[in-house]
This record gives C-alpha cells, sequence and structure tokens, in this order.
C-alpha cells in the first residue's frame, strides 16, 4: 500500500515536470518568436551598440540574425557634429547614431573660425591674422597654408591637405559677370588668383554652397546658378541649368539660408528647406541640363550643415533615405533630422528657422578611429 502511495506521488511530481518544462518551452518560443519577429532597423540599431565580439555571438542566432548582424558589421560610420564654444576651449563632438556627447579641450582654435571641413580635417580662418590652416582636431596636426583675406567669399578643398591633390579654392563675385577664384595648396608660398568671365550672371552665396566632385569644384549661386571650376584645366563656366523649381512661399525670411550643395558618387544634389515647410531635394541632371526632384534617396544618407555636407551609403537602415540637419533643439544636443521614407521630421515637433542659428557654430566632421583621444 505504502508503496503504490509512492508510485503515485512520484506519478504526480513527474506530470508536474513534464507540465513544468512544457510550459517553460512554450514561454521561451514565445520570448524567441518576439525577438525573432523584430523589424530589420530595429535589430540594426541594437546592433549598432554592440561589440565585435558581441555581433558575431548576435550572428549565431539564425540565418536572418546572422545576415542582419554582418551587414552592420560592415557598415560606416555616420559624420559627427562638432560645436564651437562661443567661450573657451572646451569642444563638443555629437554622434547622432549612439546619441553621444564627447568633449575635450583644443587650445590650437583659439581665435578662430571654421570653413569647411572633409576627411576629419578642418579648415579654419583666423580673421586677425589673415591666416588659412588645415587642423586635425583628433590627432592634432596643423598644417599653415600662406596669408589670405577671406571677407565674403566661399572657400573648401578637394581632398585631405596630407593628399598631393589637394586644392584649396575660394570665388567671389567682383559684378553680377566677373568672379575673382583664388588656389592654393599645402606648401605653397602665395595663392594664384584669377578674374573669369560669366556667360550668366552668377553672385556667389554668402555662406558655402560648394562641392569638389569628378575633379570639379560645383558652386550654387545667391539665386541658384551652378558654377563649375576645373582646377587642373583652370576653367570657369556657369552651367546653363535653370535654377530648380520652388515653391512660392520659399522665398521668404533667411530664405538663402536654407540652401544645402552636396554631392553622392558624381551626383550633385540641392537640398532646399523653409521654415515649417518639408526640405525638397533635387538632383542635377547634366545629360538633359534640369534639376530633378527626388522623392526618394536609395538608401543614401545626407548631413547638411551652412559650411560642409556630407553624404554616406551602408548606414544603420534607420538613418537610411534621411537628411540630417547640424541644428539643434533648443535643450540638450540632438539634431534634426527628415526621412524622405516616412514624409516627416524626427523630432516631429521642431521649429525650423534656419535665421536663428548662427554658421560658425557647428560642423559636420569624420569621426575618429579611435575613442581614446577623448580619454
Amino acid at each position: 500500500m505504502a508503496g503504490n502511495k509512492r508510485r503515485v506521488k512520484s506519478l504526480s511530481a513527474a506530470i508536474r515536470d513534464d507540465k513544468r518544462r512544457t510550459v517553460e518551452i512554450k514561454q521561451n518560443t514565445q520570448e524567441l518568436s518576439l525577438w525573432s519577429d523584430l523589424p530589420g532597423e530595429l535589430l540594426e540599431l541594437i546592433l549598432s551598440h554592440l561589440t565585435l565580439r558581441e555581433n558575431i555571438r548576435f550572428s549565431a542566432v539564425c540565418k536572418r540574425w546572422n545576415s542582419i548582424a554582418v551587414s552592420v558589421r560592415l557598415v560606416n560610420k555616420p559624420p559627427w557634429i562638432m560645436y564651437f564654444p562661443k567661450f573657451g576651449d572646451l569642444y563638443e563632438f555629437y554622434d547622432p547614431l549612439t546619441r553621444k556627447t564627447y568633449s575635450t579641450e583644443i587650445q590650437e582654435l583659439c581665435g578662430s573660425r571654421v570653413c569647411y571641413t572633409k576627411g576629419g580635417w578642418l579648415l579654419l580662418y583666423r580673421p586677425r591674422t589673415h591666416r588659412l590652416f588645415f587642423f586635425n582636431p583628433f590627432s592634432r596636426e596643423l598644417i599653415k597654408l600662406p596669408r589670405f583675406e577671406i571677407t565674403c567669399q566661399i572657400v573648401a578643398f578637394s581632398s585631405e591637405p596630407t593628399s598631393p591633390s589637394c586644392v584649396v579654392f575660394t570665388v567671389k563675385h567682383v559684378s553680377p559677370t566677373i568672379v575673382a577664384i583664388s588656389t592654393c595648396h599645402p606648401g605653397a608660398t602665395e595663392w594664384t588668383t584669377a578674374n573669369y568671365q560669366n556667360r550668366l550672371p552668377f553672385v556667389s552665396s554668402i555662406w558655402n554652397k560648394l562641392v569638389f566632385s569628378s575633379g570639379q569644384f560645383y558652386c550654387l549661386s545667391l539665386t541658384g546658378w551652378l558654377g563649375v571650376f576645373d582646377p587642373k584645366g583652370l576653367t570657369w563656366n556657369v552651367l546653363v541649368v535653370p535654377p530648380p523649381r520652388c515653391p512660392e512661399n520659399f522665398f521668404t525670411k533667411n530664405w538663402w539660408k536654407g540652401k544645402f550643395l552636396a554631392e553622392h558618387d558624381g551626383d550633385i544634389l540641392v537640398i532646399y528647406t523653409c521654415c515649417s515647410d518639408y526640405p525638397i531635394i533635387f538632383k542635377l541632371d547634366l545629360t538633359n541640363m534640369v534639376w530633378d526632384e527626388v522623392k526618394t534617396l536609395d538608401g543614401i544618407s545626407l548631413f547638411a550643415s551652412f559650411l560642409s555636407s556630407h553624404s554616406r551609403t551602408d548606414l544603420p537602415g534607420i538613418m537610411r533615405n534621411s537628411v540630417y540637419f547640424s541644428k539643434v533643439r533648443f535643450y540638450g544636443k540632438r539634431c534634426i533630422s527628415y526621412s524622405l521614407k516616412d514624409c516627416r521630421y524626427y523630432p516631429r515637433k521642431q521649429f525650423h528657422d534656419w535665421g536663428e542659428q548662427d554658421p560658425f557654430e557647428s560642423i559636420w566632421i569624420d569621426p575618429p578611429q579611435d575613442l581614446s583621444v577623448f580619454m
């Protein structure tokens, strides 16, 4: 009798254990199902915060996670925003992907203002001494250029100053039909300046609307005409391409500030913004000599600022097909982005008066490979 009771209890315990294991298996299965059902863009965002070792472990879960992990493992990094303080030597850098801010003291930039950036290098100008120079805020390398007075010119450079092909370029209008173009390169003892005749009226922009693409500098005028300078052939030409067509309400207060020029893989892009209206993006069609409005960037991400704009591919999915602006919210460091896919700004409630932002307040810059420079 006692033996029968023990067998019954043992059988009951086994049944309870089986039920418990069944419940646990169901819960684990449901939990795995919930994780496996996460959208790819959300998984990419999670993976972008993991180390390489964690990424590899993540890729071993299933085929879907493996493909996403590998794609993020090879992903590009977005540029950071570099903030220039009004007082002091403390400079801040904001990563729009991780939303982290880094800071470091840079005494070498005292008394200078930023002009342009490319490949992690800044082009800066000291008004008091009329000195232009290159500076890398992460390696602290400094390369001087001959003295040159920058007044209303827009200025840019073609490649990193350590490259033998680097050319520094400035242009300003002397009259509606004449522009003065000056060029220089690292190691030169003086600037070369020449006047060029325009076939069409060209009045240079107040802030940089200038990119280097396929061996040429492209300059957007104040009224939307595009000038092209070839530094090798020393030729200047204003393209016979009518300016992009804009909405009637575009030409309002500070309309000239809300225009940005960018380049991607040989394509020239113009971004027009106006107050709370959504950005309008045009791509130059050199074959038909027209500006085509584009509704998608095909995965490209644009990073626009008054002084220098950039493009990226293969960023995490959540950042693709978007335009990022270096303007920040009034509280905290957080840039504005516009998603062409979602047809909305992030954050949604934002005031877009470009006239309120100081053009020399911030600029996009390629981030360092090693974050130990901030330690």
